[in-house]
Parts: C-alpha cells; sequence; structure tokens
C-alpha cells in the first residue's frame, strides 16, 4: 500500500474521504478515454484489455464507495484494523499504469512524427525562381511548378527535385545515402529536395514538386509504416480476445468459491480476490507487446537505410526462404560503363577514347555518355567534333581534328574473351579499324559480399533479369547465384514468384524498375532500391534507401530482431499474468493464510509493462 500509510494517521472518515475525492476525478475524467474504450467494447461485444481493465478498477472503485457510504451497515465481522478495507488507492494506481501505457505508445510515434518533421524541415521554404529576362525572384516552394528554372547558392538546401543546367557544385546527400562525402554535380546530374548545396552556385530546372519530390516520398513512407499493423498485432488482439472472458470467468469463479466455502468473511475475501484476479491479469504488456517492437524497429531501420513502408513486412521477412533479385539496378549499377579498351596498331588507350569521347559528345545515347564518362575520369583532352551525324541503329560519324571518326556497334562474331557478356563498341579513322571498347554494366560494389551473406542467413538467391542468357549465366557463375532466370518479362517476373510460391516457398523479390512493380506486388515481400523508379517504390513493402544489398542484410537482421523481440514481449507479458492469477485468486491462502492485495496486483501488472517496454527499447541499439 503505498497511501494507507499516510491516510490512517487521519480520522477514520476522513481518511477515506479523502482518497475518494483524489480518486474520482483520475477514474473518471483523467480514465475518461479508458472508460470509453471499455463501453465500446461491452456495446460491440469485442472483448479487449480494456474491457478487463475498466471491469477491474469499476469493481474496486464500486466496493470502496459502498463500504465508505454504507460502513454502519457492514457487520462487525467484515472490519479490518482500520474499517472496511478501501481501494481507492489500487484503483487510481491502476488507471494511472494504464495510462502511461498509452502515453509511452504515444511517444514511440511521437518519435516517428518528429522524424517526419525533421525530413519535411529539410527543404526551405522559399526557392530563388528566374524570370525569363535571367533575373530572380524569391517565391514560396509550394509556388514551383515542373519547368522552372532555379538557382541555389551555396550553404543552401534544395527545394524540389531536378536536374542541374548551369554551374556545378557539391551536394551533401547523407539525408538520402547515410554517406558523409559531398557527390559532385555537374550539368546533367539528378538532385534532389532536401540535399544540401556545400560549394558552387549553379542553375537547375525543376522536375518534380510538393508531393513527388524524393523527400516527400520517404516522409510518406515513414507514415505508411506506422500506419500499418502487422498479422503478429493483430495475432495479439485475437489472444487478447479470449484471454479476457477467461479472466472474467476465473474472476467470478474466485469471487463463488471463496463466498461458498470460506468459513468466515467469504463473499467480501471472494470480492477483493476477484477484484484482484482483474487487475492481475490486465492485459497492458500484450496491448504493448507488438505495437512498442514495431515502432522502435522501423525508427532503428530508417538510421541504417531501411525504410518501412509496411510494417507487416518486416515479419514476412523474418520467415522469407527465396530471395528473387533482378539485375540491372539491383545487382549492378544499372547505368554502362567502359569495362576495357583495346587499341588496334598505331594507337594508344588513352588516344582512341579520346576520338571516341570527342565523336560521342553531341550524342545523348547511354553507351556515349559512357564513353565520354570514361574520358573524363581519366583526364584526358579531347577536341571539339565538326559534322556530327547520328546514324539510328549504327552509330555515329564526326570529323575530329580534320579525322573521319567512326563509332558504332561491332559485328557480333567479335569477342573479347576477358569481356565474354559485354557489349563492343568499333571505333575506325579514316576508314581503318582503330580499336574495341568494352562496355557493361558493373556490379555494385557491395553485392557479392551482400549476397554470400543472404545465403549464409538461410536465403536462396536467385537472379531474374530481362537481359540475354549468355550475360545471365555469366553474372550469376561470377556470383555463386543459386539460379537465374533470363530473358524474362515483366509479367514473367511475377508469374516466376508465384510459382515460387505455389511450391511453398516464401518470396522476396528485390528490384528497383517500372518493370518490376508486378513482382514486387505478388511478392510475399517487395523489396525496392531508393535510387529506382517511383512505381517500384511503390509496389514495395520495404524500400533500401541507398539502393544496395547490403542494406537487404541489415533488413533481414532487422526482421528478424523485431520478431523475436515481439516473441519474448509476448512471452513476459502471459508470465506475469499466468503466474500471478493463482496468487490473486487466493490459491496460497488455506497453506499460508497470505492474499494477494488489488494493490500488489496492480504492481505485478505496471512491472511487466515495464519489462515489455524496454525489451522493446533494446532494438534501438541492435546489431544490424
Amino acid at each position: 500500500m503505498i497511501w494507507p500509510h499516510a491516510f490512517h494517521r487521519l480520522p477514520a472518515g476522513l481518511s477515506g474521504w479523502l482518497q475518494f475525492a483524489l480518486t474520482t476525478p483520475i477514474f473518471f475524467w483523467a480514465g475518461a478515454p479508458l472508460n470509453g474504450r471499455w463501453w465500446k467494447s461491452i456495446r460491440e461485444r469485442d472483448t479487449n484489455m480494456f474491457t478487463l481493465t475498466v471491469t477491474g478498477t469499476g469493481a474496486a472503485y464500486g466496493f470502496s464507495l459502498a463500504a465508505l457510504l454504507l460502513a454502519r451497515f457492514f457487520p462487525a465481522a467484515y472490519l479490518g484494523e482500520h474499517g472496511v478495507p478501501l481501494y481507492f488507492e489500487a484503483v487510481a494506481f491502476i488507471t494511472c499504469i494504464v495510462l502511461l501505457g498509452q502515453i509511452l505508445e504515444q511517444r514511440a510515434h511521437a518519435r516517428t512524427d518528429a522524424a517526419i518533421r525533421v525530413l519535411m524541415s529539410l527543404a526551405p521554404t522559399q526557392a530563388h525562381r528566374l524570370r525569363s529576362d535571367g533575373t530572380e525572384e524569391d517565391v514560396a516552394i509550394g509556388a514551383v511548378q515542373p519547368g522552372d528554372r532555379l538557382r541555389v547558392r551555396p550553404g543552401e538546401s534544395l527545394p524540389v527535385d531536378g536536374v542541374v543546367l548551369e554551374g556545378s557544385s557539391e551536394i551533401n546527400e547523407a539525408m538520402l545515402t547515410g554517406e558523409p562525402l559531398p557527390v559532385a554535380k555537374p550539368p546533367g546530374s539528378k538532385v534532389s529536395a532536401g540535399t544540401l548545396n556545400t560549394t558552387g552556385s549553379f542553375v537547375f530546372r525543376a522536375e518534380r514538386v510538393g508531393a513527388d519530390t524524393l523527400l516527400a516520398q520517404i516522409i510518406r513512407l515513414v507514415e505508411q509504416a506506422v500506419e500499418s499493423e502487422a498479422p503478429i498485432a493483430r495475432l495479439a488482439d485475437r489472444v487478447s480476445a479470449w484471454f479476457v472472458p477467461v479472466v472474467l470467468g476465473l474472476a467470478g469463479v474466485t469471487f463463488l468459491a471463496w463466498g461458498l466455502f470460506a468459513p468466515d468473511r467469504g463473499w467480501l475475501y471472494g470480492l477483493i480476490n476477484a477484484i484482484s484476479v482483474l487487475v492481475i491479469a490486465c492485459p497492458c504488456a500484450l496491448g504493448l507487446a507488438t505495437p512498442v517492437s514495431l515502432v522502435t524497429g522501423i525508427g532503428r531501420g530508417a538510421a541504417a537505410g531501411v525504410l518501412v513502408k509496411e510494417s507487416a513486412a518486416l515479419e514476412r521477412l523474418a520467415g522469407a526462404n527465396t530471395l528473387l533479385i533482378d539485375k540491372t539496378g539491383t545487382l549492378t549499377e544499372g547505368r554502362p560503363r567502359v569495362v576495357a579498351v583495346e587499341p588496334a596498331a598505331g594507337f594508344t588507350v588513352d588516344s582512341l577514347l579520346s576520338l571516341a569521347a570527342a565523336a560521342e559528345a553531341a550524342s545523348e545515347h547511354p553507351l556515349a555518355r559512357a564513353i565520354v564518362d570514361e574520358a573524363r575520369a581519366r583526364s584526358l583532352a579531347y577536341p571539339a567534333a565538326a559534322e556530327f551525324a547520328a546514324e539510328p541503329g549504327a552509330g555515329v560519324r564526326a570529323t575530329v581534328g580534320g579525322r573521319a571518326v567512326r563509332v558504332e556497334r561491332a559485328p557480333s562474331d567479335l569477342v573479347l574473351a576477358s569481356q565474354a557478356d559485354a557489349t563492343l563498341v568499333a571505333v575506325s579513322v579514316d576508314g581503318q579499324r582503330a580499336g574495341l571498347l568494352a562496355l557493361a554494366d558493373p556490379l555494385k560494389a557491395t553485392s557479392a559480399r551482400a549476397v554470400t551473406e543472404l545465403q549464409r542467413l538461410g536465403l536462396k538467391v536467385r537472379m531474374v533479369t530481362g537481359d540475354r542468357e549468355l550475360t545471365a549465366r555469366a553474372l550469376a557463375s561470377q556470383l555463386g547465384l543459386d539460379g537465374y532466370a533470363a530473358g524474362i518479362t515483366p509479367a514473367g517476373k511475377q508469374d516466376l514468384v508465384r510459382a515460387h510460391q505455389a511450391r511453398g516457398e516464401r518470396v522476396v523479390f528485390a528490384g528497383d524498375g517500372l518493370n518490376d512493380a508486378p513482382a514486387l506486388a505478388a511478392a510475399d515481400v517487395g523489396i525496392a532500391m531508393g535510387t529506382g523508379t517511383d512505381v517500384a517504390i511503390h509496389s514495395a513493402g520495404l524500400v533500401l534507401v541507398k539502393g544496395d544489398l547490403a542494406a537487404l542484410v541489415r533488413a533481414v537482421h532487422l526482421s528478424r530482431a523485431v520478431l523475436r523481440n515481439i516473441k519474448q514481449n509476448l512471452f513476459w507479458a502471459f508470465a506475469f499474468n499466468t503466474a500471478g492469477l493463482p496468487l490473486a485468486a487466493g490459491a496460497l491462502y488455506p497453506f499460508t493464510g497470505w492474499l494477494l492485495n488489488p494493490m500488489f496486483a496492480s504492481v505485478a501488472m505496471s512491472l511487466s509493462s515495464v519489462t515489455v517496454i524496454t525489451n522493446a527499447l533494446r532494438l534501438r541499439h541492435a546489431r544490424l
């Protein structure tokens, strides 16, 4: 007991009325949300934790009020040392503990709301828009439209997504990738809202504004993750649905057993013990077990570059055993690069690349961009080309330094032994073969190690690609995959997912493109690369912000840690309840003369809630 030690120093009547005055506003005013949920559960015949909580506290409050008002009608045998026992303090304590549990859950959601506010604050409220005459005007971010030309100065955050037109700079993209080093952004580079411009001033064209920006999408993903409910959460609700009637039945049996068989003050003891049963069985911890773990896990995942769009995906990922993975943009970088240069006699690697880059500089073809990027990466100078002409399906031709240069797809019978799966481009100068360039979509730096780790975690990793058989076979062999499928259409990817599911496998599909959307939606868990298309992201349950498979390994570890944590919480919730019920019913009284007071029952109940919350918070430091 907490209050009676102080109240018993007061006159008996004053002590009881003071407890009543303090408890009544707690029970009816502070506890109004709990009482409302209790009435709703009764009206809808949907028993839950609030049914049990308010039934127990209501019974204790009613008994205490009756004892206070009608004490003179109680037989002398019903009187204790300080008169008829009152349990106002138990009512107040239990109500406050349950409200505390609700507050803690709301605080967990508030942390996510705070994270959303931080994300929203990354974008400025105004933008510097260029008029048609080149002058600037400051406009509200809501007034920016796609196609507007905007200027960003050093130290400013970008207001919307777009493409650099003039100037260049280095941009800190830590909010997207977690990488602390700024990224160079020359003309043609894509930039995102909320990222920080560090050095130069540049002009970019707005492409995605408002709710369409990548920052806005990330905010929506966080909001959706908190609002979604996992199947294991529904399992906890189902357990509560049968647990509550069982406890109510046990309370009734306790009351009747004491009343019928106890020799002295049996009905009074029966009522007190029935109240103790209701209090100690209060499933507050059961109500906390799942949401606290999920919300904490969602926050931990966000810090590790894993955005949880649907919390149910965490549970399903923990039990997955098959990973089907797209090639382009998921295992590979998603853009071609020059991987080998083989000059003919009379040419060097540098001279061959310079000539090819000069001829391709005006082309927008992806292979042309790769050749130019390689020349720039090697710091090669190349002269401006004249008489440039692009021939669709054939290549380009131009005059470079007075020499006729032609760059085109090499004949299919030409193969580089070291690059069997690469695309070959032939370069000729003045009608003579000058050499070959091999271009391929290289693996991401983290792919090989991630595949090995995923296999160690028990997943069978199979690649699914629309690319040709030769390329798929070479890549699958290089990574040591468990299998691959080549030449697969978007519909074929979805069919493949369903075929694996039909064999009883729990399938994860990871991809980044528009053509992956059907498979992402059909899989048990769809995982999109944060660098991929909007359609892929919307079709997935999880998003890997940085777009590499190392984050997928962390996602698997996170899902298993969250599921394990929820099961631990459910165990502790039921362990306290199950162990305490016989004590609350008075099972030890015939042997020891000891009874469990409702106050101590409420302490045991609160201890189980604290245990659950503390255990869930361990997820913040989970090793991924």
